[in-house]
């Protein structure tokens, strides 16, 4: 699709995952809405397409208080226009859950490299669909060899890719078998163009960038860096989750006897928040913390 500017080019997609979705999945496709500004342009793309679509928000249970108001605001517009929104509400081993009952059950707190948290407070509501993501290559490293069209893996480098733009067809067999297909229609779109796309068609964003954060997302994510000072500064309520789920967590490990480097909450938040990540930490399980869970 090198001859379409982006924005055709990102309809075009739609229109190819609108069309999978329907044939092999008997539904519309998934928008995954976060709140944030890819998934806005998402929205708007999908109404420009005029395709069938249905839209999941995952609560994490700790992004802002202005993101949650901010995505039921964008649902009522949506569903006052016929479009079928769902929040999907986290579960683990079958019970529900928070970010603040996975950290005493994980026995660590969740870092850059370990990454429980993502697994199952934002991932496991697209199971089985064509689910349209807002992935960026230039998001991040860790994403600059983004698809436009991916079959998950157990891990990234199992994932299969295709190459949506040029009809490639392998990807019909996992659609026939209803596996997972994740599209990213802007996959090659830049900061630039997402902002100026945005401006363009008047959308209405997350107040949470008009306090001076460039991203949207949980309250205290170790992706985040330094800026995690800053958000804690804001929502103060946010550390103090964070801190009473660390306390607990290291209860947790001192009961079967694995006290590890942590005896208090405060430690457990001061080598959390300088980013001292580890290698093959382990849960208090006994396993890998980050595998796929079964």
């Amino acid at each position: 699709m090198e001859h379409l500017d982006p924005e055709q080019a990102a309809i075009q997609r739609l229109k190819m995952a609108a069309e999978l979705s329907e044939k092999y999945y008997q539904e519309p496709m998934t928008v995954c809405y976060s709140g944030g500004k890819d998934s806005e342009v998402l929205l708007e793309l999908c109404r420009r397409a005029e395709v069938p679509y249905h839209v999941v928000h995952n609560l994490t249970t700790a992004d802002a208080p202005e993101t949650i108001y901010h995505v039921r605001k964008v649902f009522y517009r949506l569903e006052l226009a016929g479009i079928s929104c769902t929040i999907s509400k986290p579960f683990y081993r079958g019970q529900r859950t928070s970010m603040w009952q996975l950290i005493p059950l994980k026995g660590i707190a969740p870092t850059r490299r370990v990454r429980y948290c993502c697994q199952v407070l934002k991932e496991t509501s697209n199971q089985h669909r064509c689910a349209i993501l807002g992935v960026r290559k230039l998001e991040s490293s860790a994403r600059s060899d983004s698809a436009v069209a991916e079959l998950p893996g157990r891990n990234r480098s199992e994932r299969i890719t295709f190459d949506m733009d040029n009809g490639d067809t392998r990807i019909i067999a996992p659609c026939q078998m209803k596996a997972t297909i994740k599209i990213h229609p802007i996959v090659d779109w830049t900061d630039a163009q997402v902002w100026q796309f945005l401006r363009d068609a008047k959308v209405d964003i997350n107040p949470v960038y008009g306090m001076g954060f460039n991203r949207v997302g949980c309250v205290g994510c170790p992706m985040a860096g330094k800026n995690r000072y800053t958000e804690f500064q804001r929502w103060p309520k946010y550390e103090m989750l964070y801190r009473r789920a660390f306390a607990r967590m290291v209860e947790a490990r001192r009961s079967i006897g694995k006290d590890g480097p942590w005896h208090s909450a405060d430690e457990v938040f001061r080598w959390w928040m300088e980013d001292k990540n580890l290698d093959g930490q382990m849960d208090f399980f006994g396993g890998e913390v980050g595998e796929t869970e079964s």
